[in-house]
């Protein structure tokens, strides 16, 4: 019989545990949450590249609105529970709602401390722990005024580093001697200081906060000295609490959070804890590799399996900010029965050190070069006797044996047991056999089945190096590819730095990211172009000497050097006028050629270059715009003449069409872009081999996607069915959004889709709302400054671009 889990808090270690419960129980609970945040569940460890820029909310959503009515999940969004009532076996919410279980489970989570200076309460003092936080932190940012964070551990200094990528001038405040004391030794907090001073962050380390003062708003600290530090802003990022309150209300053990065993059972028999409330063995845990190990157990003791147990492990340390690497893991303290080995290499920032006791690793911290960490970690956990390779140990795994090995040799090196990924437990055999038995070939298809990489990505180049020896040739590296011989950046970091780094001209990237050549090439120009115009729609000048040759001249280039021009025939549809008008266009500019196009448009071609500002212009006046014949953007929306015209039409595709047509033309996507409207499954206007494709059927539109009719054959992929125009609209427009935002350069939709995953694109488009709005506010936003015809702009003097070849800036002519 189905039983009733109730779930209080909606984190990521009860989201883990309820995907290992569906696995292992599936049907055994009917599900209800109570989650005191409003909204879905998200990736917490992630915060900290939200406020940097580096990602957006809804690319750290772990399980969509999709996912819960997918598993028949209840979600109470916006509930906190107020009362547990164990005898009557209830809990009750801050807006009343009453449920009843057969077992619950709190994860309420922790409670960020908050230093009890006068002051505290004062408008523009926020503490760091919810995307709420975030959320106001980004809008005090935009002031580029001055900011405190109180607190130099980790979530102090990620905040720091977000802050001053958003332009605020920041000071980090922190009680003890040196940064991050309680992961690092004093050298290694040395080297980290002096790295965020380098970004332009101030550090005062010994620093006791007396009061927070201002009248009325935050306007600055007083410090124990009498210095006083002027700010808008004051971020609090001293330390966390169990969020314990709700279970010692209810008459649950708790000491420092919830008392659990090992089982992750409380002092009531039907009720279990987990995640950073939770108190086993005496320790609380806040890394989420221990909540993720509590989730599993937690799992496996609902299904019914009360074996698996909750052991103690050492968790590495590792700070999210780009740019800095660092690794901290174990027991690192001075003692008269320790040794140490320390490599140091001033000239490159690089410090290693490692604590043994009785010739075995108890205690790692690695800055400035960290490859190492997983194998320092593996010797750790196993105790392995390191005297035979104590001469070679501090240089790594690949020193060892006498000679440098290559650094994957040192990765195949590793046991089967050995851990890659430490927030989600994954070891090397799982994700090599996970590889060889389903047939990955992507980055995103490993972390999707095993996790591996899938939280804070420090361990991405381990598993791609698995990938590389697992495959073998078979193993295609260009996702890992630098875009081209000027960097060794591939196109998704140099994505993810733009933004993170608020790059907006094209020299900005290449100074800030170290271009090797001074203004770059034929490749990456025009990549870094649409970067920008994707990424920063109203504030980028789109740089058209960066474009290639049809681009920059908004036609298309034939073989003997003349062009083609398109007008654009929404939807394929035209009438008297307009085809009376090209008639005057052909005959007046004794235009050779005339073709009927296979996107239901008319191309002339022959034209002399001299002639196409003349041509356009009297084109314009018949009221046509750019068919954008040459674009890396919307080309085409191909339909049929549906149920209007034809007996077996289902829907009106011809005006979905038109309708798609207009909202979507002038937007720049990674490659060309081709859509169609089919009305019937008869399929006449041939939307299955499409980018994007709409087949019409009784009960709605089928929206396809991911097929190619080019170089390569392939026929689309069903994305799902949506039952109106308004909702087929907004499903494809997040799509191309999406894509927009994902893919990289010239890279086809298919390719995206491929490497991106399909399962994925559906889980994100069609499973989760919030995700998917906010792909199409985005799109209609970039709208607003992308729907201007080139044609037009040419003509009217507006667009002063002249047709010069790209070997007048510097680098040589690009083709198409």
């Amino acid at each position: 019989m189905t039983q009733k889990l109730v779930i209080i808090g909606n984190g990521m270690a009860p989201g883990r545990m309820l995907e290992h419960l569906f696995e292992q129980a599936p049907g055994q609970y009917a599900v209800t949450i109570f989650n005191a945040e409003p909204r879905v569940n998200y990736d917490r460890i992630m915060l900290s590249p939200v406020l940097s820029g580096e990602k957006t909310y809804e690319q750290i959503v772990i399980h969509g609105d999709g996912w819960y009515i997918e598993n028949g999940i209840t979600l109470y969004k916006g509930h906190k529970i107020i009362a547990i009532d164990r005898a009557a076996k209830t809990v009750t919410s801050d807006h009343g709602v009453t449920e009843s279980y057969d077992k619950l489970v709190i994860a309420t989570g922790s409670m960020p401390f908050i230093i009890p200076v006068p002051g505290k309460d004062l408008p523009g003092v926020i503490t760091y722990r919810d995307i709420d936080d975030v959320q106001a932190m980004l809008l005090a940012a935009q002031s580029r005024e001055k900011a405190i964070v109180i607190g130099g551990g980790l979530l102090g200094l990620e905040a720091a580093a977000g802050l001053n990528s958003r332009g605020m001038d920041v000071t980090v405040l922190h009680v003890m001697p040196t940064l991050m004391d309680r992961q690092l030794d004093p050298a290694a907090g040395y080297l980290l200081q002096r790295a965020f001073e380098e970004r332009g962050i101030k550090v005062i380390t010994k620093a006791n906060t007396k009061q927070i003062v201002g009248n009325g708003k935050v306007e600055g600290i007083e410090l124990d000295d009498g210095t006083i530090i002027p700010a808008s802003l004051v971020v609090m990022a001293v330390g966390i609490r169990p969020n314990s309150a709700i279970a010692k209300e209810a008459g649950l053990a708790v000491n420092r959070g919830i008392v659990v065993d090992s089982g992750m059972q409380t002092s009531d028999g039907d009720i279990l804890a987990l995640g950073e409330c939770a108190e086993v063995g005496g320790m609380v845990y806040g890394l989420v590799a221990p909540l993720y190990e509590m989730a599993r157990v937690a799992a496996s003791h609902l299904a019914g399996d009360r074996s698996p147990a909750f052991v103690h492990s050492d968790t590495p340390t590792k700070l999210k900010v780009t740019g800095i690497n660092l690794f901290s893991l174990g027991d690192f303290a001075e003692g008269e029965d320790r040794e140490e080995i320390v490599l140091r290499d001033a000239t490159a920032g690089v410090y290693k050190r490692l604590v043994l006791k009785d010739n075995r690793i108890i205690g790692t911290v690695l800055y400035g070069e960290t490859a190492d960490g997983a194998w320092f970690n593996d010797l750790k956990k196993k105790a392995t006797d390191i005297s035979e390779m104590r001469e070679t140990l501090i240089f790594g795994q690949a020193y060892q044996g006498g000679s440098p090995l290559d650094p994957t040799a040192a990765v195949a090196a590793l046991p089967d047991d050995a851990e890659i990924c430490g927030c989600n437990g994954v070891c090397k055999g799982k994700i090599t056999s996970t590889i060889t038995g389903k047939g990955l070939t992507s980055l995103d298809e490993v972390r999707a089945h095993t996790k591996a990489s899938a939280s804070c990505g420090s361990c991405t180049g381990l598993v791609e190096q698995l990938m590389s020896i697992t495959l073998g040739d078979a193993y295609n590296p260009k996702a890992v590819q630098p875009m081209c011989g000027c960097t060794d950046l591939g196109h998704d970091d140099v994505r993810r730095l733009i933004m993170a780094k608020g790059l907006k001209t094209i020299p900005a990237v290449m100074q800030e990211l170290e271009w090797k050549t001074s203004c770059g090439c034929a490749k990456c120009r025009p990549a870094l172009n649409y970067y920008l115009v994707c990424d920063w729609p109203n504030e980028y000048a789109d740089d058209y000497q960066s474009r290639f040759i049809n681009e920059r001249v908004h036609a298309n280039i034939q073989k003997d050097g003349t062009y083609s021009v398109v007008p654009r025939m929404w939807g394929g549809v035209t009438n008297s006028g307009e085809l009376r008008a090209i008639a005057d266009v052909v005959d007046k500019f004794e235009i050779p050629m005339v073709k009927v196009t296979g996107g239901q448009r008319i191309d002339l071609l022959g034209i002399e270059k001299e002639d196409l500002p003349a041509v356009w212009a009297d084109l314009g006046k018949a009221g046509f715009v750019s068919g954008q014949a040459y674009a890396k953007g919307l080309r085409t929306v191909k339909t049929c003449v549906g149920s209007d015209w034809c007996r077996f039409g289902t829907q009106d595709s011809t005006g979905l069409g038109i309708r798609i047509e207009k909202f979507m033309w002038g937007s720049w996507t990674p490659a060309k872009l081709k859509m169609a409207v089919s009305g019937c499954p008869r399929n006449c206007a041939e939307a299955t081999c499409k980018d994007i494709g709409v087949i019409c059927v009784d009960s709605g539109f089928e929206i396809h996607f991911a097929g190619a009719a080019g170089l390569d054959i392939k026929g689309t992929e069903v994305l799902g069915l949506v039952k109106t125009e308004d909702e087929a609209l907004h499903y494809i427009v997040a799509l191309t959004q999406m894509y927009r935002e994902q893919g990289r350069y010239l890279e086809r939709i298919y390719k995206w889709a491929k490497r991106i995953g399909l399962d994925e694109i559906r889980r994100q488009i069609m499973g989760d709302a919030d995700k998917r709005q906010a792909y199409y506010d985005r799109f209609v936003f970039s709208q607003k400054f992308a729907q201007v015809d080139p044609w037009s702009e040419r003509v009217s003097g507006k667009d002063k671009h002249e047709f010069r070849p790209m070997a007048t800036v510097g680098y040589p002519e690009a083709a198409e």
